[in-house]
């Protein structure tokens, strides 16, 4: 795939959080259950990767989850931790309060796991641009808040 579509997908994914919180939150509210709505999402979600695995023929090796290292499993905890907390805080804080917390967030883990070279192919140090990026992102997340 092109970088020009990476980025589109990207931009895509990020545009649809703010969605999948709000229906979310929306099936908590149903349901009365906000922890029972992130389980149900992350259970839908589970098909719709089996039904994707199998019509697009992934495979992988069952015998080589044991080369996996411990540490990786802690991902499915962190997804559930981010949904849950999101379904929690989008009535409260509302989508752009949420996700610009949620943006700046993203981006000062980013840059630390980029600049210390965790979790990532190609080391990018963090220097006097990314700083003023990660304080206009603050900015505009003081700015949502205040008005």
């Amino acid at each position: 795939m092109t970088k020009f579509l990476w980025i589109f997908l990207v931009v895509l994914a990020g545009s649809l959080l703010p969605i999948q919180a709000g229906l979310n939150t929306k099936m908590g509210k149903a349901i009365e259950s906000p922890v029972w709505a992130s389980l149900i999402s992350f259970a839908v979600g589970t098909i719709v990767m089996l039904i994707y695995a199998g019509v697009t023929k992934q495979g992988f090796s069952i015998s080589e989850l044991r080369n996996v290292p411990a540490h990786t499993w802690l991902a499915g905890a962190l997804g559930a931790f981010y949904v849950t907390t999101i379904v929690l805080a989008f009535p409260r804080l509302g989508p752009a309060l949420t996700f610009g917390l949620v943006v700046a967030g993203q981006l000062f883990i980013s840059l630390i796991l980029d600049h210390f070279n965790i979790l990532v192919q190609a080391q990018h140090n963090i220097n006097i641009f990314r700083i003023i990026g990660m304080l206009l992102i603050i900015a505009g997340v003081v700015i949502i808040r205040s008005f």
